[in-house]
């Protein structure tokens, strides 16, 4: 990936936006966008949009989750310690003592999450899973009144941390899932903006993923909105090439190989043959996961909108995914949006998607 692509990816992932408080990245990502896009927008559920082709058909839709998982305040008690509600799904463990930035009314407030030092835990429950309940954010602060002066009950927290390259291809953060899909949402439609393509491309930085659930979050109001006919899902998915994972189990998919396209139920056939196809034509390895039932990404909302849309599902290989570290390969990153502009521009306007 050029270093232009790279400088692009590093301010999405450094900026915070956990779940229905994604203002900031969204705001990034829009900004990036108005560099090349014809037109960029947003909509009352915070999800951004950015269009080329207005007018074209078929009408894609390029989706790729803006917000991170985080921590809200729920309780602030008398010595001024903070108790957090999670914000999508964490394992306690990965959150012993971290720092945390908590993005208050009056700017971001650092903390550190604190527990009773392994001396101070009782032999019998030092092996024992911690549960977030048994952990507090320490503001530095000597009572309640004094933490209510710079944090509310509702402010949410990111973990504090740096965007780590890891030798020449590997990149380590936090927000990895799921910038990496907005980015490469921006970058296919960048190369679709760079050629010539009948369709029109609208790339949506959805909110409210990791806790949109049955909802759906932005993909499906985004989604309604837009009425595609077309629509390809960007996400990470779990990479297996580390230690303890069995892939009878979970299959095998590995960091570097190539973008993961999913095959299943909510992926329509001829969408996944036509991405195999725009793969094998622009000599872009890839890999396949089996997904006989739900994906867990905003596939599930958007290919049932309306009367259907037929969906696509382009992954990246991510180690560590919900962790504070989560790693995956930028060759992946940029082959994957690559795939997805040369799926683009051999459809025309009247290319059916109904299975046969």
């Amino acid at each position: 990936m050029s270093s232009s692509a790279r400088d692009r990816l590093g301010r999405l992932l450094e900026a915070r936006g956990p779940s229905g408080f994604e203002t900031e990245a969204a705001s990034v990502w829009r900004s990036l966008a108005d560099e090349f896009a014809d037109r960029t927008w947003s909509d009352v559920y915070g999800s951004s949009f950015a269009q080329v082709g207005d007018g074209g058909r078929p009408r894609v839709m390029l989706a790729g989750h803006i917000d991170e998982i985080g921590l809200m305040v729920h309780h602030i008690d008398d010595q001024g310690f903070l108790y957090v509600k999670e914000v999508g799904g964490w394992d306690p463990q990965v959150l012993v003592g971290q720092r945390v930035e908590i993005l208050a009314a009056g700017g971001a407030v650092p903390g550190v999450i604190g527990r009773r030092a392994i001396h101070l835990i009782e032999r019998s429950d030092r092996e024992k899973a911690v549960k977030l309940k048994d952990l507090w954010i320490d503001v530095g602060v000597t009572s309640g009144e004094q933490a209510r002066e710079r944090v509310a009950v509702g402010d949410v927290a990111v973990i504090r941390s740096d965007t780590l390259e890891l030798g020449t291809d590997l990149v380590a953060a936090r927000s990895i899932d799921d910038r990496i899909g907005a980015v490469v949402a921006l970058e296919a439609l960048r190369l679709v903006a760079e050629g010539e393509a009948a369709a029109d491309v609208i790339a949506v930085a959805t909110t409210q993923e990791e806790v949109g659930y049955a909802s759906g979050g932005g993909a499906r109001t985004s989604s309604f909105e837009l009425a595609p006919d077309v629509a390809v899902v960007i996400d990470v998915t779990h990479a297996t090439d580390h230690p303890s994972l069995d892939a009878k189990e979970h299959g095998e998919i590995k960091l570097g190989e190539g973008p993961v396209l999913s095959r299943g139920a909510v992926v329509n056939q001829v969408v996944f043959r036509r991405l195999v196809e725009a793969a094998e034509r622009e000599k872009i390895p890839h890999q396949v996961q089996a997904s006989p039932a739900g994906s867990g990404t905003d596939a599930d909302a958007i290919f049932t909108s309306r009367s259907g849309v037929a969906t696509g599902i382009v992954s990246i290989p991510n180690r560590y995914m919900h962790s504070p570290n989560q790693i995956v390969s930028m060759g992946d990153v940029e082959q994957a949006a690559a795939l997805i502009a040369g799926f683009i521009r051999e459809l025309e306007t009247d290319t059916s998607f109904i299975p046969i």
